[in-house]
């Protein structure tokens, strides 16, 4: 197949979806605790916006990498990602997890105690501008190796200053859905997703203290990508 008949292929979100299926089998396969979050989080009507498989192994290798000990997690959903990234973690390690919602946290709780990682991962709830300030607060809370991001993205640059204030040199910092199917590209008139994440490019692109790029993804999520940072100092 030559370059020129591969470009419709290339743009189709039908070969996207495919493509992320062969990987994700091949690579990142769901085991039960995962399928079973995946389904406990649909049964209980939360909206199919976990990370896709591929992307969960991206954060647990992420993590791996990092020798994270601790980690951060602003979002918890269903608490998908948060099994792949508390299973990155060695014995000792700790994972906080901040969901707004005490549905959705009833619910990842309930999936990490069946992946047998309710010891390692905390599931907190309320508003996160509520919780970090109490989480900052307390003794021996922080400094955290890795964070993510994936929360209501108007107060992203909010999370990206408080991560920071929880971080140490060498810190990773990830945000989820920075792309928004390109729609970050827009200027006035855009959304509160859109002009949030705008911000907190912003607040990365000025802040001496990170070093960081962002990557566009496409698969059964979409057109989105992420945003990767590192804490300098």
């Amino acid at each position: 197949m030559n370059q020129k008949s591969q470009q419709p292929l290339a743009r189709n979100p039908d070969v996207w979806s495919a493509v992320d299926g062969y990987v994700t089998d091949l690579l990142a396969p769901d085991d039960e605790a995962l399928t079973s979050a995946l389904s406990a989080s649909d049964q209980a009507g939360l909206p199919q916006i976990a990370v896709a498989g591929n992307q969960g192994k991206l954060l647990y290798l992420l993590a791996k990498t990092q020798g994270a000990r601790s980690v951060l997690e602003i979002g918890t959903l269903g608490g998908y990602s948060t099994i792949w990234l508390a299973r990155a973690l060695p014995e000792g390690g700790r994972l906080i997890s901040l969901e707004y919602s005490e549905a959705h946290a009833e619910v990842a709780r309930a999936n990490l105690s069946r992946a047998g990682l309710d010891g390692i991962a905390e599931v907190r709830t309320g508003a996160a501008l509520e919780t970090l300030p109490k989480l900052a607060a307390e003794p021996g809370a922080g400094p955290f190796d890795l964070f993510f991001i994936d929360a209501d993205k108007k107060n992203n640059p909010h999370y990206v200053e408080w991560a920071l204030k929880l971080s140490r040199p060498g810190s990773v910092i990830i945000v989820d859905n920075v792309i928004r199917g390109g729609a970050v590209l827009s200027g006035e008139g855009a959304d509160e997703a859109v002009t949030g994440t705008r911000e907190m490019f912003e607040v990365v692109a000025r802040e001496p203290r990170l070093e960081a790029t962002a990557i566009q993804t496409v698969g059964t999520k979409g057109y989105d990508g992420f945003l990767i940072a590192r804490v300098l100092s």
